[in-house]
């Protein structure tokens, strides 16, 4: 059967890395991104992969947002068998000078983590034009553990706090949504991913390092694989879970 999978936030890091490895896998792949330049140049750019890719543009700050979605789902004749729930806005995590969030980043970011993916899942996990399977929500260590602040040189204060309450918001979404939707036989689970290299300086990789077991960061060839688990038949038996993928970070 040929499985199709939404990725919601494509255009991103561990969008691509995504979106790449499910095309290698042969997988029918749907992205979206709020800037429809952007997304069509992503696609483009795989065209010649196993796989085939969709660009939509969906901007989901916006109410109408779901609503638009699926309906071009349904214009394009897209069948939905998965969801990778990723999408993230960097614009949602500023916080002050003086270490505060403001009321509507704290509730953009809230939005993004866990309504979108809520009305996203159920819309479709109801839809009688899918057939969804299940669901992955890309969460963090950081909806489990607070920020150690030996990390950020002994301040919190620009660390985003609405990143860590959103993500334990979207953790247990996921076993909400594994009970409402398991008698329809749609699994839901999350991963719960550590730092990956990239946007920080080598100072804080080796701070972080000094700090895992494992003693690094993450990098993108270690993204594809745990989603890829959840996904599919080797995890039929799970449900309701959060896989915790931080090189041993949460265990000290």
């Amino acid at each position: 059967m040929n499985k199709t999978v939404l990725v919601t936030g494509g255009t991103g890091k561990l969008g691509r890395v995504l979106l790449s490895s499910f095309l290698d896998a042969g997988w029918t792949v749907v992205v979206t991104s709020p800037d429809r330049g952007r997304v069509d140049s992503l696609v483009e750019g795989y065209a010649s992969e196993t796989g085939k890719a969709h660009g939509l543009t969906a901007d989901f700050h916006s109410s109408d947002a779901v609503d638009l979605l699926t309906e071009e789902l349904t214009r394009r004749k897209l069948v939905l068998t998965h969801l990778v729930n990723n999408a993230r806005s960097r614009e949602s995590l500023t916080v002050q000078e003086t270490g505060m969030t403001r009321r509507n980043e704290f509730l953009a970011e809230f939005e993004l983590d866990v309504v979108i993916p809520y009305e996203l899942t159920m819309r479709i996990a109801r839809s009688a034009q899918h057939n969804l399977q299940a669901v992955v929500n890309m969460g963090s260590m950081y909806g489990l553990v607070t920020p150690n602040p030996a990390l950020y040189d002994g301040s919190l204060d620009k660390s985003p706090i609405q990143y860590g309450v959103s993500k334990a918001g979207l953790h247990h979404l996921t076993r909400e949504l594994a009970v409402r939707l398991a008698p329809q036989g749609v699994r839901v689970n999350c991963v719960a991913f550590g730092g990956f290299e990239g946007k920080v300086d080598e100072p804080f990789k080796a701070r972080y390092a000094s700090m895992v077991p494992s003693g690094r960061m993450l990098t993108e060839s270690e993204v594809f694989g745990p989603v890829e688990f959840l996904l599919g038949d080797a995890s039929t038996a799970v449900n309701g879970h959060i896989l915790i993928a931080d090189a041993g970070w949460t265990i000290w």
